[in-house]
Parts: C-alpha cells; structure tokens; sequence
C-alpha cells in the first residue's frame, strides 16, 4: 500500500474556500483509490478539519509514512515544516517526505489560460451590468451600451492583470512577478502587457495594477486572479477591481475565475505526490 497524500491547505475561516478544498480533497480520494493510496487534508490553523486532526486519523488507521504537499501556489514559508515536525513529536512512529508546491506547472499556466480566455469570450456577448455578479462588467450604470462602447478594442488593446494572494515573504511575492513573465511570453502574448498585483499586505493592490495598465494606454483590462480556489480573497479581489472601475468607465474591466476544483489540478497534484513517492526508500 502506498504511503497517503495529505493535502496542507492554506489558514481559512472562509466557507466557500473550505468547501472547495473539501470537493478537491474527495476527487483526490476517487483518483488515487485505485492505487490504494489514502487521502487526507487539513488546515494549519483556523479553520476544519485541522493538520492536527488529520494526521492523528491517519496514525489511527495505520499509517505511519505519509507524503505532505502544501496545496500552495506560492513559496512555502516556514509554518509548514515546522507544523509537521509538531506532528512528528505527537507521534514519534511518523514519517514524512514532502511533495513541492504546485507553483507556475504548465498545466497551471495553461488553465489560467483558460480563464483569461473564458472571460476574453464574454467580451462578445454583451450583457447589462451587473454589480455583484461573478465575472463583472465594470463600468458605471449610465455609461452606453458596452456594444457600442467597447467593440472595436483589439487584443493589442488589452491589458492583463494577474493577482496573486499577498505576502511578507519578498521571495513569493517575486515568484509571482514571475508567474506573470511566463505567463504573458506562454499564454498572452498577443496582449498588450501581464502586470502584477496582489489583494493584500503589499504593493500593489489591484487598483495598482489597473491604473499602470491604464497610463500604458489600455482600453481593455481582464484581471486574472492567481488564486486555487473561490472565497474570500477572490470576492477582494472582485470589490477592488469594482471601486477602481467606478472611477474609471472609460475603461472596460473585466473578471477572470480562480483555478478551481478541476480534473488538471488534481492531475499535478498526483504528479507531485508521485514524484515524493520516488523518495521513499
């Protein structure tokens, strides 16, 4: 039987991200059944079911060698390790190897390309605003028709602005300048520019983002978050977007999705624990 995956998700009281991991959790559980491989997840801190009790379950059922991948987009700071070394000393009979975060895979560049797409799409398909809906038009309610307003941007027009989660680690907020490089070179190159911002604790914040796009002279600009999953921080990242554009109704702003529970994801997921598994003696 193969050592079990246990997903270390990221410190949240959000329900509708908890949901989320918990759906990823069990697609997890239905792919690597097959192999025989257990899968468990848990929170740092905050929120359910916790590190703590996820670890003490699986000891319970007879594990003692587990494979721990933080379900990060980001450089994994060191609250991880030193949260597994507290496992270790609750239970001494523990061992784990750990599988690399998700960071900028291909495949994840490829399905925040498909979001950036998904969202450029819409841009064909006019609709009345909508303040609060998911994917938002943003621009003030008196402005015209976004047929008339909009529909001779071009591509070369079109700004994007990838948003990544915020930290005080300087090295992950560079990784996700990084993102944002191989994602405009791999993905969006026909786009004018992919700038950099994040939803919190550094600079700069979405705003930020939108207004360098707007002095380089972008009409159109599609914020794409750089996040895994919907909950708190993409609504941030949406109420941002939306105060800037308020002000701004000569520019067409528009929403991408987050990454979400899909099929790719767990497909790199497993590939990550398949490579920590080639560790184990």
């Amino acid at each position: 039987m193969k050592p079990p995956l246990l997903l270390i998700g990221q410190s949240s009281q959000d329900d509708a991200y908890a949901a989320e991991f918990g759906r990823f959790v069990h697609r997890l559980r239905c792919r690597l059944d097959q192999s025989g491989a257990d899968v468990s997840g848990g929170y740092l801190e905050r929120a359910t079911p916790r590190l703590s009790d996820s670890v003490a379950s699986l000891v319970a059922r007879g594990h003692h060698r587990l494979v721990a991948l933080p379900l990060s987009l980001s450089r994994v700071g060191e609250e991880f390790p030193a949260a597994m070394a507290l496992e270790q000393q609750r239970h001494p009979t523990l061992m784990y190897d750990y599988g690399r975060p998700l960071g900028p895979d291909p495949r994840v560049l490829a399905l925040l390309a498909e979001r950036l797409n998904e969202a450029a799409t819409e841009l064909s398909r006019p609709r009345a605003l909508e303040l609060a809906c998911a994917r938002p038009r943003l621009r003030a309610v008196d402005s015209p028709p976004a047929e008339d307003l909009y529909q001779h941007i071009e591509p070369g027009e079109t700004a994007v602005v990838l948003v990544g989660e915020g930290s005080t680690d300087a090295a992950a907020n560079a990784e996700v300048h990084r993102v944002s490089r191989l994602f405009w070179e791999t993905h969006a190159y026909d786009f004018m520019t992919v700038e950099t911002a994040f939803v919190s604790v550094t600079p700069p914040g979405v705003p930020g983002g939108l207004e360098r796009c707007r002095r380089l002279g972008a009409k159109r600009v599609i914020v794409v978050p750089y996040l895994l999953f919907a909950g708190g921080l993409l609504e941030r990242v949406w109420a941002q977007a939306l105060a800037y554009g308020a002000g701004h109704p000569d520019l067409d702003i528009r929403c991408a999705e987050v990454i979400g529970d899909c099929e790719t994801l767990a497909d790199v997921v497993i590939d990550r624990y398949e490579e920590a598994l080639q560790l184990v003696p």
